[in-house]
């Protein structure tokens, strides 16, 4: 009785070799994470719904503390962020006009999960 295993491979195709077989379980290993990353932004995209095990992370500048807390509030009191950070005085220099501009403002940062 012929096992699996003793089975001669087709003409013209070597039996694959044992370090072939690791080079191919390693390499599986590896790309898992990206290929996993990929898919779940694809799922996401297509189907515009929320994913378990994606996040995202905003930076906003405002113009000043106040109007940098409604906005966190806001957020926060719909659920759209787990934690908003107010980090006060960020320099900001942009190009407005043609002219570059300089501006102190007050930056948000949330953790959207």
């Amino acid at each position: 009785m012929d096992r699996p295993g003793n089975r001669c491979p087709l003409p013209g195709y070597p039996r694959p070799s044992v370090l072939l077989c690791l080079l191919i379980l390693t390499a599986s290993f590896l790309t898992y994470p990206m290929l996993r990353t990929l898919s779940l932004q694809l799922h996401s995209a297509v189907t515009g719904s929320y994913v378990s095990g994606t996040y995202s992370i905003v930076l906003v500048n405002c113009p000043n503390e106040q109007i940098a807390r409604e906005i966190a509030r806001a957020i926060l009191d719909k659920k759209l962020a787990a934690s908003v950070n107010i980090l006060p005085k960020a320099s900001s220099l942009y190009f407005w006009n043609g002219e570059i501009e300089e501006a102190t403002e007050i930056l948000l940062a949330g953790a959207y999960f």
